[in-house]
């Protein structure tokens, strides 16, 4: 049997490259893939695809799929504390991961990369359509030392993250020497992470460590890139925020650091000479946690570094740091709200509207490594879309608003066709 074909016409074109975009386009998916995207004056004149189904979107945007770099689906969000997952059966936490993971594709990601948290079954079961959800990419722990950002452990001796947030066979995060590194890197490796997350410091709303401690020695963050590097080369994404573990991260080598917001000019330099990326995670930073729950001292901490953040932003873009969209979802920001990072990248950043949707698609795929397949529109590329309701260059921020995703296409299927749009287009639905 022929896969699908569909036209769609009178669209307005956003690759995803940072082009202008094009006014009245036209593109066609076959089965899974695009095989042609263009001005639709220039649309070829085939047999197939004169008898092929048009839809035409009345002057609709459609973007790539995005991609989110550094989610958390293990984690509830502002939707419940991560804690009581230890009161939970493993079966009912990966239910509330299906429904997560669900949320987040139907309101217009289709790649995210998991940075703690999920195992490889969930990244398999979405990858067979077995669950809806965005192609993952998963990182299934993350290290530090002992008393680092990855150290749990509470005074009655329970592992917060063993019991609460990972699942049964996972590799423990603690490394405390640079062979304990090693062979957890070949741990992970032979789990099945796609990437490898390190801490270099401690965190904003943890309870037990500060964002100014080197939370992994040096040393230890080399080995960990020496063999990241040598199992095909995986990335490695750093959450680091205070200075020591910004520089320790970036002069071992690393591809992304994750959050950064205590960078100085130097280091920013240093990063652009490198071509490493910046991952902000500005949507975290919107939500100060309640003092009655996590106790005045950690949210005096949360409302410093969030201000840190935001206000470090901006020198980052300037200083030509490559940036890329994560949003930090289920720490404190909800899952579904992805797309809200887009607008709070032009917002404190500078960028404009056109940039941040390239960060969040041709430039996150090249950090994730899935820019052969993934993250413009392109003949040849997997069919990721999204049919926007509104213009996202003259408003950006609607498109966190899902009322606005119109329809999100992953693989060539619709996953969701919230206005109908296409409904006349043949193309088959996911799970």
């Amino acid at each position: 049997m022929a896969p699908p074909l569909v036209v769609l016409e009178h669209i307005r074109l956003i690759d995803g490259t940072g082009a202008a975009p094009v006014p009245d386009a036209a593109l066609v998916i076959e089965g899974t893939r695009i095989r042609w995207c263009g001005p639709a004056a220039q649309l070829p004149d085939a047999p197939d695809l004169r008898s092929a189904p048009r839809v035409d979107l009345r002057g609709r945007t459609v973007c790539p799929g995005f991609i989110d770099a550094h989610v958390h689906f293990a984690l509830p969000g502002p939707a419940g504390h991560p804690v009581l997952g230890a009161a939970e059966p493993v079966t009912y936490r990966a239910l509330k991961v299906i429904e997560r993971l669900r949320t987040t594709l139907h309101n217009g990601v289709t790649t995210a990369r998991d940075l703690m948290g999920l195992d490889a079954g969930f990244r398999r079961a979405v990858a067979e359509r077995r669950i809806a959800g965005p192609r993952l990419l998963v990182a299934i722990a993350m290290l530090s030392q002992t008393a680092g950002h990855a150290d749990f452990r509470l005074p009655s001796g329970i592992d917060g993250l063993a019991t609460a947030v990972a699942f049964p066979g996972s590799p423990s995060g603690i490394v405390d020497t640079v062979d304990d590194m090693r062979t957890r890197v070949r741990a992970l490796v032979a789990a099945g992470a796609d990437c490898i997350k390190l801490a270099t410091s401690g965190g904003v709303t943890s309870p037990h460590d500060r964002p100014e401690w080197l939370g992994l020695r040096p040393e230890m963050v080399r080995a960990a890139v020496e063999e990241a590097q040598a199992y095909g080369g995986l990335r490695v994404a750093v959450h680091a925020i205070g200075e020591p573990g910004i520089a320790a991260a970036v002069r071992a080598g690393v591809h992304s650091i994750e959050h950064g917001y205590a960078l100085t000019d130097d280091l920013r330099a240093e990063m652009a000479e490198r071509g490493q990326f910046l991952v902000p995670t500005l949507l975290e930073t919107l939500a100060e946690p309640d003092p009655a729950q996590v106790g005045p001292h950690i949210h005096a901490k949360a409302v410093r570094w969030h201000r840190v953040a935001q206000e470090s932003f901006a020198r980052s873009v300037d200083a030509g740091v490559s940036v890329v969209m994560g949003t930090d979802a289920g720490l404190t920001a909800p899952h579904g709200q992805n797309l809200k990072e887009l607008g709070l990248m032009v917002r404190f950043g500078g960028m404009t509207p056109l940039d941040a949707i390239r960060a969040a698609t041709a430039d996150a795929a090249r950090l994730c490594g899935v820019d052969d397949f993934t993250g413009t529109l392109a003949a040849g590329k997997t069919a990721d879309l999204v049919v926007c309701g509104t213009d996202p260059l003259a408003d950006i921020d609607a498109l966190g608003d899902p009322a606005h995703v119109h329809a999100v296409v992953k693989d060539g299927h619709i996953a969701i066709d919230r206005a109908g749009a296409l409904s006349s287009s043949g193309l088959p639905d996911l799970p």
